[in-house]
Parts: structure tokens; C-alpha cells; sequence
């Protein structure tokens, strides 16, 4: 998982006219006659407004005054209630000859001024029809363009208040000595360029690519807006590579295009993870304030998501209406446990960045109702109801649906420099319930994390469980009763059975779920769990791995995974999915994930 995008914008947008476009009729003369005659009727239009103002305007001789003065209504302040009541005894009288002088005086002063008026409108008038057609287009533009600014001082976010910048981590891109790595970091660089350059020939702006139709491709998790989620997600992985023209780029569409007044559905925990995560982690890398300008609008998108009668946000919300919802599949209308669990991370710093206690009050409110609510066998079932406040289906997982949630309670002690105490309890209240119920080794002696249904364990795991292998090792150090080596031997374990799915295929990557029963033992057995998309979570924990034990065969490894990526993914336009792994010839699914450069090659 990703750790812990334009200036300020307006809430309204005004439609342009792009370069090729046009207001006009296409006409190759200067002026079709129907815009000449619409021109004409705005000036008749004028003109007998300014000469029926002769025939409107009072008559001292014939008629008694009561009419207020020009001067009398553009007075903006009046200094005393003293002079208020003098001006207002003066103003409806009227009384005395030199008063009516002065009133003849004004009126000839306004029919003058209308003349005047009257005379520069026709000028001006006759000025714009004396123009091209192309002269006329550019000063729309201009006016339009001014509209736009205006309206953006008028309406943007108010400055965000100044805080202490974390010492920026920056790239120190040193020589690693020894040129074996330095050749395989290199091919690892070149697979991100491959990866970003075609993204941004075939599908830049879009959430992300179809590297063989070349071409854009989202998902429902985007909703149906162009929101450049490769661009956002990628960032923090090309500053750390030291790609730097390819971070300037992304951050100049994010500055210029990344626009959240949209009517879009999106996935509340999606678009953290990868938008806001991603964000956040550019400006604390780079320090370049737009980043977490966009960070916080998009975060006040999803505040909405919260308005349920529990706090337990939705799963989806609207970015323009701020109507939430679940997902249709999810257990009688429950939220997700790894969803709303996986929000605290980034919500904390936008309380630290902002100054608005709401982030964090809303993600502490989770945790506190999770505290207080009866846990079958101390796990954590997958689903509950924002409404009610109950769990759904008894399912837990520490795979799809579950994973992240214990992943962002350990990193959120770790965040807080070890004093959020209440978050490493519940971690490891946690882990010791998954590792009494869920972890079981196989007749072949794999460690596995299984899945809890209903009081029985599936014997399966998935792609996305092994994860937990990298979580354990960090989690090692300050475990409870002097466990850290268990837990570290504990990370081991599920390192060797993840390697093993990989080693157990053909194309040597592993499936998307893999089972221990009926003599099989880490491989496939549905086709629909044989494909492989570009997932990080195997290779994360290798890094893990290897970072905590310098274990050398970790590197390897993840080398030998970026091999069979970079044969078996690679595309012309990118890097695909493939549909079995158990193929020598397999199919692509032709999406290029975004999160295969924002987690997987970095």
C-alpha cells in the first residue's frame, strides 16, 4: 500500500472556446448578415432607452418635487443620525428657490451625460463592426478568460495555515557499489519509463491505459471522470526515482487539469488510498505546495461520505451532489472493514496540514465504535451496516476486504512515533485472533492465512494476503511478551508459501488466489483465480524481507519477479494483466493498473 493535484480552484467552471473552436457561425466573410442585424437590434435597443429618458424625467415647472436626486441616492455614508434626518427634510420638500435652481441644473447635467453616452455607444458600435471576425473571436476569449480568474480569486479556498515541513526526504540517488544492482535498479528505472511514457503517449489525463488498444481505460472506482489516476498515483515513485522531467510533467497536469467539482461516483477508499495517499506522499517528498492544496479540496469531497446515522462512511460518494452509497454486492448493504479501516493514515495529516480537527475526528470515531463492539472469536468480520451498526455476514479475511485495515493500524503507531499506544492494542489484540483462528500450516508445511466464513476456515489465500508477511516483519519490533522474533519468523513463513505460488506456474507469477486442500497446495484451482494484475503485495513483502533480515535470496526474489514481469507483461504500449499464469501462451487483460508504478516497481 501507498504511505503516510492546478491552483486553488473555484466551484464553478466556465465552459472555453479551444484554439479551433468558435462562437460563430463558420462563415469565411466578416459578418453573416443575421449577426449584423443582432448587433443593430442591441443598439435600436439602447438608444431608445437613452431618448426615452427625455420623455421620463420630471418637469420642475409643471410639478411639485418629490423625487430623490441622483446625488441623494449615491450617497454611500451618512455621519450622524442628525444629518440623516437634515438631508431627508431637504430631499422631500424641496422647498426654496435656490433648490429648484440646482434641480434644473442637474437635469440638464444628466441629459448631458446620456448624449455623451449615447455618442460613445455608437462609436464603440461602429468600431465593432468595422472588425473581423477573428478580432471579434479573440476579444470573447479574452473576456471569458477574465470571467474565469475573477471568478477564481472570488471563489477559491482560503489559504491553508502555515505548518512545520517534515525535513523533505528528497533522492540521494547514491551509487550502490556494487554493479551487479546497480544494472538491475537501472532495468527496474527503465521498466517505470516504459510504463509512464506510454501512459502519457496513449492515455495521458485518463485514470489509466489500455496498453494494447492503446488507448484510455477507468473503472467504476473513478466513476466516470478523467481524474489522471496513474499521474497521482505514480508520483512519488518517479521522484524516488529520480525521474524528475517525468514528475514535473505530472505535476503540471495536476496543477492545470486534476479538477474534483465533478459529478463523479468514486470509491471513498480508493481515491484516498490513491489520490489523497498520493498527494500527500509527492509533497512530502517534493514540498511543492500545490500537491497538498489538492489533497485537502478533494478531502473535503469525501466528508460527505460520513453523514450515516453510525459515522461508518460510505463506500461510494458523489464528489458534486455528496450522496453516498454501498456497494450492491456488499452483505445487506454493509461498508467494507478494509475501506472504511484504511483512512486514518492520510486523515491525520490532513488534520495536522489543515488545522481542521473534522479528519481526524472522523476516522478516531471509527475506531472508537469498533472498540466497543462484540468481536465473534476477537476477529473482525469484513462487513457492517452504517445504519444500524451491525456486522454483516461473518467473513474475515486478512486478504481482499480486510487486509489494509490491520496494515494502517500498525503503520499508524508507527506514524505517530510510537504513541498512539491504542492502535498497536488493537493490532495486536488483532493478530493474536487471526494467527489463534486463520493461520494453519499445510500437510506440505506451508504457512497460510486462511479465511474465516460462518465458524468454518476456507483453506484458501489470496494475492493480496501476502502482504501479511511484510506486515508481521514490521510489526516485530514492539510486539507483546518479547515476540518480535516469532513474528519476524512468522513474515518469513508467509514469504517462502507467496514465492511458492509464483514457482508453482508456469509464467512464474502468482495467482490471484491459491488453495492448501485436495493435495493441492499453493496453486490455483478456479480459472478465474489463475490471473495475475500487475499486483505489488508478493513483492512488497519481499522487500520487507530483505530490508529486516538482508536475507539475499529476498532480492533475488523480487529480481526473478521483475524478470517474469517485464517477459510476460510487457507490451508495446505498457505493461498488461494476464488472464492465467498457468498458460505459456497467455492472454492479456489489457489494463495497465496504476498502482503497478505507484506500489509494484517501486
Amino acid at each position: 500500500m501507498t504511505t503516510p493535484a492546478l491552483l486553488p480552484l473555484s466551484g464553478r467552471r466556465i465552459p472555453t472556446l479551444s484554439p479551433g473552436a468558435s462562437s460563430f457561425p463558420h462563415h469565411r466573410a466578416t459578418l453573416r448578415l443575421s449577426e449584423k442585424f443582432i448587433l443593430l437590434l442591441i443598439l435600436s435597443a439602447f438608444i431608445t432607452l437613452c431618448f426615452g429618458a427625455f420623455f421620463f424625467l420630471p418637469d420642475n415647472s409643471k410639478h411639485k418635487r418629490f423625487d430623490f436626486g441622483l446625488e441623494d441616492v449615491l450617497i454611500p455614508h451618512i455621519d450622524s443620525e442628525k444629518e440623516a434626518r437634515h438631508s431627508s427634510r431637504q430631499v422631500i420638500h424641496g422647498v426654496g428657490d435656490h433648490d429648484e435652481h440646482r434641480h434644473r441644473e442637474e437635469e440638464e447635467s444628466l441629459r448631458d451625460k446620456i448624449r455623451a453616452d449615447h455618442e460613445r455607444a455608437l462609436q464603440e458600435a461602429k468600431e465593432k463592426l468595422r472588425k473581423s471576425k477573428e478580432e471579434l473571436k479573440a476579444e470573447i476569449q479574452t473576456e471569458k478568460t477574465k470571467v474565469v480568474e475573477d471568478l477564481k480569486k472570488k471563489d477559491g479556498p482560503k489559504p491553508l495555515p502555515p505548518v512545520p515541513m517534515p525535513k523533505l526526504v528528497g533522492v540521494k540517488d547514491g551509487d550502490p557499489g556494487d554493479p551487479d544492482t546497480k544494472e538491475k535498479r537501472d532495468k527496474i528505472r527503465e521498466m517505470m519509463k516504459h510504463a509512464w511514457d506510454s501512459y502519457r503517449q496513449y492515455g495521458w489525463g485518463h485514470n489509466e491505459l489500455k496498453p494494447i488498444a492503446k488507448k484510455g481505460h477507468s473503472t467504476n472506482i473513478f466513476g466516470n471522470s478523467q481524474m489522471g489516476a496513474t499521474i497521482v498515483d505514480a508520483l512519488d515513485t518517479l521522484y524516488i526515482m529520480g525521474l524528475h522531467d517525468e514528475f514535473k510533467d505530472g505535476q503540471e497536469w495536476i496543477k492545470q487539469n486534476l479538477d474534483f467539482s465533478v459529478n463523479a461516483e468514486v470509491s471513498v477508499f480508493e481515491v484516498n488510498i490513491r489520490f489523497i495517499g498520493g498527494l500527500l506522499a509527492a509533497y512530502y517528498l517534493s514540498g511543492q505546495e500545490v500537491f497538498k492544496v489538492k489533497a485537502v479540496q478533494l478531502a473535503e469531497k469525501l466528508l460527505p461520505a460520513f453523514n450515516t446515522p453510525t459515522g461508518i462512511p460510505w463506500a461510494m460518494v458523489n464528489l458534486k451532489s455528496g450522496v453516498g452509497r454501498n456497494w450492491g454486492w456488499a452483505s445487506a448493504g454493509s461498508s467494507i472493514l478494509a475501506e472504511f479501516g484504511t483512512l486514518h493514515m492520510e486523515f491525520v495529516h490532513l488534520t495536522y496540514l489543515t488545522g481542521n480537527p473534522a479528519y481526524y475526528q472522523k476516522v478516531m470515531h471509527i475506531r472508537k465504535l469498533l472498540a466497543k463492539m462484540d468481536r465473534p472469536n476477537g476477529l473482525y468480520p469484513n462487513y457492517l451496516n452504517p445504519r444500524t451498526g451491525r456486522w454483516g455476514q461473518h467473513h474475515t479475511s486478512v486478504g481482499g476486504l480486510g487486509d489494509s485495515f490491520y496494515e494502517y493500524l500498525l503503520k499508524a503507531w508507527l506514524m505517530s512515533d510510537k504513541t498512539d499506544t491504542e492502535a498497536r492494542k488493537t493490532y495486536d489484540d488483532a493478530i493474536e485472533a487471526i494467527e489463534r483462528h486463520l493461520i494453519r500450516k499445510s500437510n506440505g508445511g506451508l504457512t497460510f492465512i486462511g479465511e474465516w466464513k460462518n465458524g468454518h476456515l476456507e483453506r484458501k489465500m489470496g494475492h493480496l494476503t501476502c502482504f501479511a508477511g511484510g506486515m508481521f516483519a514490521l510489526g516485530a519490533d514492539g510486539s507483546p511478551d518479547d515476540k518480535a522474533g516469532h513474528y519476524l519468523q512468522l513474515g518469513a513463513e508467509i514469504a517462502h508459501t507467496c514465492h511458492e505460488s509464483y514457482d508453482r506456474t508456469v509464467l512464474k507469477l502468482g495467482p490471484e488466489a491459491f488453495k492448501f486442500d485436495s493435495g493441492l497446495e499453493a496453486v490455483a484451482v478456479r480459472q478465474n483465480e489463475k490471473y495475475y494484475i500487475l499486483r505489488p503485495e508478493v513483492i512488497e513483502t519481499y522487500w520487507y524481507m530483505w530490508r529486516f533480515t538482508h536475507d539475499p535470496k529476498y532480492r533475488q526474489w523480487g529480481w526473478e519477479a521483475a524478470q517474469a514481469i517485464d517477459k510476460y507483461c510487457r507490451v508495446s504500449g505498457g505493461f498488461s494483466g494476464v488472464k492465467d499464469v498457468y498458460s505459456s501462451n497467455p492472454t492479456y487483460d489489457d489494463v495497465q493498473q496504476s498502482f503497478f508504478l505507484a506500489e509494484t516497481l517501486k
